[in-house]
C-alpha cells in the first residue's frame, strides 16, 4: 500500500469515521458547508477523497449538530474552531 492510500479516505470510510451518512456529506458539500473535495477520476466517474482536515471539519459539524445547533451555525462554528486551532 502506498502513502496516498493512507492519507485519504473514501466517502464511505469518511461517513463511518465521522458518524454521518454519505448523503449528508454530499449535501453539505453541494450547499457549501464543507469545501469542494479532492477527487480522483476513473473513466467517467469521480471519487471524493477525504484528508484528515476534511474529516475533522465534518466531525466538528456533527458535534455541533448533536449539541442542537442548526447546520449553518454548526458549520460556521466548526470552521472557526479549526482556524483557532491553527493559530
Amino acid at each position: 500500500m502506498n502513502n496516498n492510500q493512507k492519507k485519504y479516505q473514501s466517502i464511505g470510510q469518511a461517513a463511518k469515521i465521522c458518524g454521518v451518512t454519505q448523503k449528508q456529506i454530499r449535501n453539505w458539500e453541494e450547499r457549501g458547508f464543507i469545501p469542494e473535495l479532492k477527487r480522483v477520476y476513473c473513466g467517467e466517474r469521480s471519487y471524493r477523497q477525504f484528508s484528515i482536515k476534511e474529516l475533522d471539519l465534518i466531525s466538528g459539524i456533527k458535534r455541533y449538530l448533536d449539541d442542537g445547533f442548526v447546520l449553518s451555525v454548526a458549520a460556521k462554528k466548526a470552521r472557526e474552531k479549526k482556524i483557532e486551532e491553527a493559530e
